[in-house]
């Protein structure tokens, strides 16, 4: 069964790609409550099916949003249509059983989805069609192109709905306990491919590998778009999900490094795999050598004894001797040439490989720098708030002063109003005194006015006060929670130093790693060029021992296109010539020679090279 975080194995090339996933909600989100929990207390189907299905979210917004509002229609090269494939892919084949002995019956993806036909007519011409490919050689190359033929159909998720239905009957032979499409999840994948009919697909099948199609998933296209890393401008807050997208971050970064060093061991694996089947490879050569000085004793010895008709026996028997050494050496000059082209094809699966790790670096530190960024604008927008912070508690204190003058002015007016209606009281049985009453009572009411409107202010005064305690309590607040944010902060970049540290160890074994391989590089290319040399000398043994006079065989017109010297391509001008001598086809320039053949009483048309090679043979004869 192969995991989200696990590297899917090819069963064409046997080659392990990593494929590293980041789960995040659509919206920017808080994630599940399961993924609060510690990884070794959680059901590890049940986390990758939630993986699954949350990327299958990802990747259906970003490909409905693209189709719907730019208008476009989707092609091969569309990057998340590429990544919506490989997930969908993943879905399918989760909890898939594997193929019990030789003789056990079939569990790929193919053999499965050729059963919808029997439910569904509509699928019978898309199977069909898939079944006559003819760049399509593998079952699971073949489930691909159904699911594109399907998509573009618009009926994958009808399709979809008729394997769901048949849960209990075809599912349960196919698939293991706890797999995604005999779960509840199923439904929801099926209501996100159903949004898909307003997806418009053009997909060229014939120009696409479908049998060793894999590749590295960036989901960090998904993981900005959304909320996960926004700010509210207003409460200078920062947001839940933006921690979530974290602490999700942190674990990517984890299990990129287990992935990295799990890399790291099979390449040193298969670097001593190659220097051991090296060594043998040597001493096949030094065997091998031995063997070809002993022909070249052997015939030189009977060069040198007189013809007679006592040695004739000896001699076809040296010379029987002398073919069976060089059938050996050929069959050994073979084997080792089979051996060095796995050799080349490992180590281009192995380039292959190191460039997908470079790539997987290249991301693991542009989210770093990321992180770094995010981390500076929290450390600039934390002392902003400082400073309101301040600038609030000076206005506070300041408020408060105000407050305190203008009590004690009201207390003062207050008594004296007190003591001027006292003297009113006195000054009422003087008749003499009634103006002085009368003004004093103008000032009175003037008195009274005014402390009514001091009232009045002393209300609005104190409801700004508490206005003010209150947004003053909501700051101290913000800043608590900003001050938790920055340790975790602080923590998170104290593990990304840890993690940079770890990546300069992993660079440095990997420049160790690849300078191990341009040594065996070189090593492989010595091997080579002696191989060759001993393939001449056998050749020319050969020749200088049997000679079987034989009619070359013409290489046929209408598969050779350039001359077999100058590779120069043939037209009208540069006609094609064939060599009498080795049948193949070459240009006028370089087949303009003439020899003598054992086949032909005159001179007839040769090349260049089979003319050197009869003149270098009569030169010997003679």
């Amino acid at each position: 069964m192969n995991s989200p975080l696990q590297s899917p194995i090819d069963e064409q090339k046997g080659i392990r790609w990593p494929v590293f996933l980041v789960v995040s909600s659509t919206d920017g989100s808080s994630l599940p409550s399961d993924y609060k929990k510690p990884f070794s207390k959680r059901d590890p189907a049940q986390v990758e099916r939630t993986n699954l299905v949350n990327l299958c979210k990802l990747i259906v917004k970003e490909l409905i949003d693209s189709s719907v509002q730019y208008g476009r229609m989707l092609d091969s090269d569309f990057v998340p249509l590429q990544h919506f494939f490989i997930v969908l892919e993943h879905a399918l084949r989760h909890g898939l059983r594997p193929k019990k002995g030789l003789l056990g019956p079939k569990k790929e993806l193919w053999d499965l989805l050729q059963t919808v036909e029997k439910s569904a007519n509509e699928a019978c011409d898309i199977t069909a069609s898939v079944r006559d490919l003819p760049t399509v050689r593998t079952s699971l190359g073949r489930a691909r192109a159904w699911i594109r033929l399907a998509l573009m159909q618009k009926k994958l998720a009808d399709y979809l709905k008729v394997l769901i239905d048949q849960r209990d009957s075809v599912l349960h032979e196919y698939y293991e306990p706890g797999a995604l499409l005999l779960c509840d999840e199923a439904v929801i994948v099926l209501g996100l491919l159903l949004g898909l009919n307003v997806v418009d697909c053009n997909l060229c099948l014939k120009e696409e590998d479908l049998d060793s199609q894999q590749g590295v998933i960036d989901f960090s296209l998904y993981l900005r778009t959304g909320g996960n890393n926004s700010m509210n401008p207003t409460t200078d807050t920062v947001d839940s999900s933006s921690m979530t997208a974290v602490l999700d971050q942190k674990n990517y970064v984890e299990e990129l490094n287990r992935h990295l060093s799990a890399t790291i061991t099979n390449l040193q694996t298969r670097l001593d795999g190659t220097t051991t089947s090296n060594t043998l490879m040597k001493e096949e050569l030094a065997l091998t050598k031995q063997a070809l000085t002993k022909a070249q004793e052997e015939n030189t010895l009977l060069k040198e004894y007189p013809v007679n008709s006592n040695s004739t026996n000896n001699r076809s028997s040296t010379y029987l001797a002398a073919e069976d050494a060089i059938a050996e050496v050929k069959l050994q000059l073979a084997e080792e040439k089979n051996h060095r082209l796995d050799l080349e094809k490992e180590l281009e699966l192995q380039m292959n490989m190191r460039a997908e790790t470079e790539v997987a670096l290249k991301l693991l530190e542009k989210d770093i720098h990321e992180k770094q960024d995010t981390i500076i604008s929290l450390r600039k927008q934390l002392e902003d708030i400082k400073v309101i912070n301040l600038e609030m508690f000076r206005k506070l204190q300041e408020c408060e002063l105000e407050l305190r003058d203008k009590g004690e002015m009201v207390g003062r007016l207050q008594t004296k109003a007190a003591h001027i209606s006292h003297i009113l009281t006195n000054l009422e049985q003087f008749e003499e005194l009634k103006l002085t009453a009368k003004r004093t009572e103008d000032n009175t009411r003037r008195s009274m006015k005014e402390n009514m409107e001091l009232q009045s202010q002393c209300r609005t005064l104190e409801e700004d006060l508490r206005l003010e305690k209150e947004w003053r309590s909501s700051l101290q607040d913000s800043v608590v929670s900003d001050r938790t944010t920055m340790a975790e902060l602080k923590q998170k970049l104290e593990e990304t130093q840890e993690i940079r540290i770890d990546y300069a160890d992993l660079e440095g074994k990997h420049q160790r790693l690849l300078k191990l391989c341009t040594d065996q590089e070189k090593a492989l290319e010595e091997v080579g060029v002696r191989l060759r040399d001993t393939k001449l000398e056998a050749d020319n043994l050969k020749e200088a021992t049997v000679w079987v006079s034989r009619d070359a065989q013409w290489a046929p017109d209408e598969l050779v296109t350039h001359c077999g010297l100058c590779e120069k391509e043939f037209n009208l001008a540069r006609r094609k010539h064939h060599c009498r001598s080795c049948g193949e086809i070459f240009c006028a320039a370089c087949s303009d020679q003439q020899a003598q053949l054992a086949s032909s009483a005159k001179p007839v048309r040769v090349c260049d090279t089979c003319h050197t090679r009869l003149l270098q043979r009569y030169s010997a004869a003679s």
